[in-house]
């Protein structure tokens, strides 16, 4: 069975400037104090314990022997002692059971990254790709990147969290720490906005980042360290035990009259999620059939269905069922939400009539596009594609054609992914039950539908208020 123990060090040198090494330094260590005493051990000595106060906890193990050579690998650091446990325990259980680190243990998160994992991520679409590599770049890199692979801990990565959530958001007189002027540094070299022409949005200089933007920046490296898991990089994948920033979700707000009105004259968007009525998304669908007829069918899925901009953007053309009127949702693209992170987010979508006659016409052109194009023809497999059969390599095509047939339409604006709102929104005013609507639009959980979407368009709030006043009696005029 491999043994492994647990200690303190810290970087304090000698007067030559020599490091103490590890546990020697004198402020590690505390006397055990016993009737106000130093206590005695078995042996003579003073016993002591690890000093709460100074330096960081480790772990040390005895690992399989390399070359004939001893090795004792160091796991650390840690703020807590029961973190060191912790990490020490799943090491040496993984040691037992087989599942040893069989690679170069001097590579570090940087190189794994750079060298190893993103190169052999050979399907990703480039929209993908591009949003892994800011997260490597901004990140990543300077954050973590110079320690080795294996070292790498749950401090570490709640450390970088911590950074990540004061850009732009620092307390006032407060001063940055090193970890943060590291990232400060990557963001200043980094393309803003208006530097990608043609590109995904770069990055937005003012603003802090939102507790969902940390998640899916944490979502690459947990990615990351599954596969170095499996590949037996590491012993442990120190991302499953991190502790992340909840997301409070954002209850939509309906583009009333009223605020219509006082956006028109303004310029101002009330709210962070908007919603059109009714009435207004029947406006943008009838100018998407007029104006960009090729991608109607995919907007109207969207509106009425609730896709992510994902799922519309990865659908497999093999996975529509005209005949049950049903769409599998098996693979999905990056999502500017949450993305596809569920098992019930990777779902079953039911079409209905008009959905299933839109796409048996889109079906039959596409069969047409096919034969016009010959041996021009790329078979990307993809429900909704280009003339020439192939994918849309860039999800944001679809926002910003989307943005422009909302101002074709002379619309208030709402985001590509605010569709999905509206869907939700429309299902539950036209009184699908919220079970339904939960399922259809991949969520967890039913209450979180309801937290969201309740009560959300003022016709249908207005006759829940009239319906429940009308059920009281009374004898006067009211």
């Amino acid at each position: 069975m491999a043994d492994g123990s647990i200690f303190k060090r810290c970087s304090c040198r000698d007067d030559t400037g020599k490091y103490l090494g590890d546990g020697k330094c004198p402020q590690l260590r505390i006397p055990v104090i016993e009737n106000d005493q130093p206590k005695i051990g078995a042996t003579g000595e003073p016993e002591w314990r690890w000093s709460p106060e100074h330096g960081k906890w480790w772990a040390r193990y005895s690992a399989p022997p390399v070359n004939g050579r001893r090795r004792q690998p160091r796991i650390g650091p840690f703020d807590k002692e029961t973190h060191a446990k912790k990490a020490l325990r799943q090491v040496l259980a993984d040691l037992d059971s087989g599942t040893v680190v069989s690679h170069d243990p001097n590579m570090t998160v940087r190189q794994y990254l750079r060298k190893v994992w993103l190169p052999g991520k050979k399907k990703l679409e480039e929209s993908t790709r591009e949003s892994y590599e800011e997260a490597i770049d901004l990140y990543f890199d300077p954050g973590i990147g110079h320690i080795k692979l294996v070292r790498l801990n749950e401090d570490h990565l709640n450390k970088l969290y911590e950074a990540i959530s004061q850009i732009n958001n620092l307390p006032p007189g407060e001063q940055p720490s090193e970890l943060l002027r590291r990232l400060l540094a990557a963001r200043a070299l980094a393309p803003w906005r208006h530097e990608r022409p043609g590109k995904s949005p770069g990055l937005n200089r003012k603003l802090p980042l939102t507790p969902a933007r940390i998640r899916r920046i944490h979502a690459v490296i947990s990615s990351a360290l599954g596969t170095a898991f499996k590949q037996k990089r590491i012993g442990h994948d120190p991302s499953k035990h991190v502790e992340l920033p909840e997301v409070k979700p954002t209850k939509p707000v309906v583009w009333t009259q009223e605020r219509v009105e006082r956006w028109r004259a303004t310029g101002k968007i009330p709210h962070k999620v908007m919603v059109w009525t009714p009435e207004q998304a029947g406006r943008f669908l009838d100018a998407c059939e007029r104006h960009e007829p090729r991608l109607y069918p995919m907007y109207h899925l969207v509106a009425t269905r609730g896709l992510r901009r994902g799922e519309a953007a990865g659908a497999m053309l093999a996975d529509l069922q005209l005949g049950a009127g049903i769409l599998d949702l098996i693979e999905g693209l990056e999502d500017d939400d949450t993305g596809l992170k569920t098992e019930r987010s990777t779902r079953t979508v039911s079409l209905g009539d008009v959905n299933k006659a839109l796409l048996r016409k889109w079906v039959a052109r596409q069969k047409e596009e096919r034969l016009a194009a010959g041996e021009r023809w790329q078979d990307s497999g993809r429900l909704f594609t280009r003339p020439d059969g192939s994918a849309y390599g860039r999800e944001e095509y679809f926002s910003e054609r989307f943005a422009a047939l909302v101002k074709l339409a002379d619309l208030p604006p709402i985001r590509f992914h605010d569709l999905r709102h509206c869907a939700a929104t429309m299902m539950l005013a036209a009184g699908v039950d919220m079970k339904y609507v939960s399922a259809e639009l991949g969520h967890a959980r039913h209450s979180f539908t309801a937290d969201v979407y309740a009560s959300v368009l003022p016709d249908v709030a207005q006759a829940a208020a009239n319906a429940t006043v009308s059920i009281i009696p009374r004898t006067t005029n009211r």
